[in-house]
């Protein structure tokens, strides 16, 4: 029995570690995409995990399915193709600070993965269905996504979605709201940033969270709001949870991804269905999955950057 299966990207993030005098990046390679990066985390805590989606057979491809495979992550469902090169991530930051992404995806092997070629028993498998919206941008790993999704719910599997929103992959800003907003309206279970509530609905996290609840019927939100934590919503009980203080902050890349894994751990913990998690137990999942986030941070990278369960345990103990 699988806990989580997830389709979806699965690439190299280069980050800046310094600059030359010209302004030219010196970059290390990590291992990542959104969606291995959310089982990273659910597998460093103890769940079985599966990945969907494609890389090709170049050197990054074999990399990246070894780290998935020391991961702990199932990748029977994992594919390569001769024909297109492992998608590469390259993590910049501005003026001010901030993350710029820049993508080799003209078209990247994780784009090319069809539906005829998805592994359907992986699915039946599995407790939980995760997805984000990469995958959503292009044919045929568009249409193999949305019949997955139809295909777990038909099911009965928990549906998982992040948005993960990246505006440089998508055509234009509005086919990047329509199918951010048809993948939150699939979602049982959604974790979403802050900018991306304020990208499609322009509302505050707590307004944000009341409206997706409302509007999709979306079982339990998450809002993660970076360094300040996570507001979070169910039927039962709303509120914010704090960031533990003191993280020595070096790379921020997956840190959302892995507050994502770290939190659905905790909630198959309970062994509770989403909508029946009282405001105790919301808070304790999310106070798990900020510490978790927050200590990845320390790290550069995302599937390598999960702490250990000591270390959550002992910051957490500590706040």
């Amino acid at each position: 029995m699988i806990d989580v299966v997830a389709l979806g990207e699965l690439l190299i993030d280069f980050t800046c570690e310094n600059k030359d005098a010209a302004g030219y990046p010196t970059m290390s390679a990590h291992p990542g995409g959104a969606p291995a990066n959310f089982l990273a985390a659910l597998s460093k805590y103890g769940k079985k995990t599966a990945l969907l989606g494609k890389v090709g057979t170049d050197a990054f491809g074999k990399l990246l399915t070894a780290t998935l495979q020391q991961a702990g992550i199932d990748t029977r469902g994992l594919l390569t193709d001769d024909n297109y090169f492992t998608t590469l991530a390259f993590v910049t930051l501005d003026a001010t600070g901030n993350r710029e992404f820049s993508f080799a995806r003209k078209p990247g092997a994780d784009t090319q993965l069809s539906e005829q070629a998805l592994d359907w028993r992986m699915i039946d498998e599995a407790k939980v269905f995760h997805f984000g919206t990469l995958s959503l941008t292009d044919e045929p790993a568009k249409t193999a996504t949305q019949k997955a999704v139809c295909y777990a719910k038909k099911q009965g599997k928990l549906i998982s979605c992040d948005p993960n929103l990246r505006l440089p992959l998508w055509r234009d800003q509005e086919e990047a709201k329509q199918q951010l907003l048809w993948a939150i309206s699939q979602a049982d279970v959604l974790k979403i940033s802050d900018n991306e509530v304020d990208f499609l609905f322009g509302m505050s996290p707590e307004a944000g969270a009341a409206h997706i609840a409302e509007t999709f019927g979306t079982k339990l939100v998450f809002v993660t709001c970076g360094a300040d934590g996570c507001y979070f919503k169910n039927k039962n009980a709303c509120g914010m949870v704090a960031s533990p203080k003191g993280i020595h902050v070096k790379d921020t890349t997956g840190a959302g991804d892995i507050f994502g894994g770290s939190a659905m751990a905790k909630l198959l913990d309970t062994g509770k269905a989403p909508e029946a998690l009282n405001d105790a137990e919301l808070r304790e999942i999310v106070s798990f999955a900020c510490t978790a986030a927050s200590l990845s941070t320390e790290q550069s990278g995302g599937i390598t950057s999960v702490p250990a369960l000591s270390d959550v345990l002992k910051t957490i103990t500590r706040k």
